[in-house]
């Protein structure tokens, strides 16, 4: 992994749920509005953001199982569009420029993506946004995460999530639960620890895209990630 202070471009996971604060749906300006500012520190640094957002603060799957999985998948990719589309004005409210890019057309509302075009924006400073996940139902928003970041080359993902780093079970469950402080792709795959979906493990793998996992209710987390003062967990490809 290379020092995270030297990161040039990264791609930013978001859990929606996360955004949604102590309600645990919709949204909770104020944790959106601390996620923008820090953001807005790390650009202001000369690091090229991107951005993908979970929709679990609007939908989680089939809510019944008389609902067909397409359906309910173009469901939750609509959820991640309304998130971005949200996110990225709170960033534009605290003085950052954004694009949101799906895969699919949204009318006006979005643009439709292209590696091209998304990485041009990245280089003239805007925070991209990618939402609507790849466009076709049984792939998650991980897989997207990974896909987005290989596409645009960015040096490395570093995901926000409830949960402080990668542990060898379930912290909420297990009070002994152990933290690493770095574990390997094969590791995770080998110990099924389930970081984040199959196919999206092996697409890093595969292209060598490390990840960096921390809490993103942690003070300042995003800002002292990127700083190198990092709590969490390193995901090498090495």
């Amino acid at each position: 992994m290379k020092d995270l202070k030297n990161l040039n471009r990264v791609l930013l996971k978001l859990s929606g749920e996360a955004l949604a604060g102590e309600k645990k749906t919709g949204f909770d300006e104020a944790t959106v509005l601390g996620v923008a500012q820090q953001v807005k520190e790390v650009v202001d640094s000369g690091v090229q953001v991107a951005i993908v957002i979970g929709g679990g603060n609007f939908w989680r799957g089939r809510t019944s199982e008389n609902m067909e999985r397409t359906k309910a998948d173009q469901i939750g990719m609509l959820a991640t569009v309304m998130n971005c589309i949200y996110v990225s004005d709170m960033f534009r409210h605290v003085g950052m420029k954004t694009k949101v890019y799906t895969p699919f057309t949204c009318g006006s509302f979005t643009h439709l993506f292209s590696k091209d075009d998304a990485v041009a924006s990245l280089e003239e400073g805007y925070v991209t946004f990618f939402a609507g996940g790849i466009g076709h139902p049984y792939f998650s928003t991980d897989t997207a995460t990974a896909l987005r970041a290989i596409e645009i080359e960015a040096d490395a993902i570093l995901l926000a999530k409830a949960i402080d780093g990668v542990y060898d079970s379930d912290p909420m469950i297990n009070k002994d639960a152990k933290k690493y402080d770095q574990i390997s792709l094969d590791e995770v795959l080998a110990q099924k620890l389930g970081v984040i979906d199959l196919t999206a493990t092996i697409m890093c793998l595969e292209n060598k895209m490390p990840l960096v996992i921390f809490g993103l209710n942690e003070e300042n987390s995003i800002v002292n990630t990127m700083n190198g003062k990092f709590n969490g967990t390193f995901v090498t490809v090495d």
